[in-house]
Parts: C-alpha cells; structure tokens; sequence
C-alpha cells in the first residue's frame, strides 16, 4: 500500500489523503479524548478534595491554638475570623463554616466552590465521634 502511495505522487497522481485515512485519524482522536477527558475530570475533583482536607487540617490547628488562648478555655465563640487571627489562611475556593461548638469541642465543615456539592462537604473536629481527620459529610 506504501508503495502504491509513492507510485501515484511520484508519477504526478492525486496528492494527500483519502476520505477514508482522514476518518480513521479523527475516530482515533475521538477515542483517545473520550477516555482522557473522564480521567482529568476525576483528578481534578480529586485536587479540590485534597485542598478542602488540607484547609480542614490547617483549621483544626488554628482552633486548638485558639482554644489554648482563650480564658476560660472555650470553643464557643469561635468564628472563621478567628480561626484567620489564629494562622489559618483558607485556600481560594474552599468556603469554611463552624458547625456545633461546645466549651470542650469543635467541629469545622468545609466545601471547595467548584465542587459546591452537599455530598462533596467534609468536617473535623474533637468530638467522640470524629475520628481526628477530616471525614466526609457535614458536622
């Protein structure tokens, strides 16, 4: 079939390709992006997780430190303003709340905007029933 090809440029026939070579390239292309758009979609779902559990840590720090600072030690009254004022710096994207605060425990959700998704919330805090790391769901 090579050979076919050169012959018909060399002797001055029609040059480029046929219909059909153009067809069979742009199946190939299709399949290819079919299969990669799915997985670079799941990656980047799976970053806006990572930076929500990363905040979530970060948060978790700041209201220990500010819980430490606080006399009477309390968790009430603790705000995300305050968890700022403590060395938290929340990622762009990840919108942080405070869920049920009590004197001696915590609890911080948090849900990055691109992934605004009430099943994609994830929460920390002290309580008997977290575990210590960020967990899915809300408080």
């Amino acid at each position: 079939m090579i050979t076919r090809i050169k012959n018909r440029m060399q002797v001055g026939g029609e040059g480029g390709f046929t219909l059909i070579e153009l067809l069979v390239v742009i199946i190939i292309i299709a399949i290819l992006a079919a299969i990669a758009i799915p997985m670079y979609l799941s990656q980047r779902q799976k970053g806006w997780e990572a930076t929500v559990k990363s905040d979530l840590r970060n948060a978790s720090v700041a209201a220990e430190s500010y819980y430490t600072g606080t006399t009477p030690t309390t968790y009430v009254g603790l705000t995300p303003v305050l968890l700022d004022t403590n060395g938290f710096n929340v990622s762009t994207g990840v919108t942080v709340s405070m869920g049920p605060l009590t004197a001696t425990s915590y609890c911080i959700q948090a849900v990055h905007t691109s992934n605004n998704n009430p099943a994609n919330t994830w929460h920390i805090g002290n309580r008997a029933a977290d575990s210590g790391a960020p967990q899915s769901g809300v408080c």
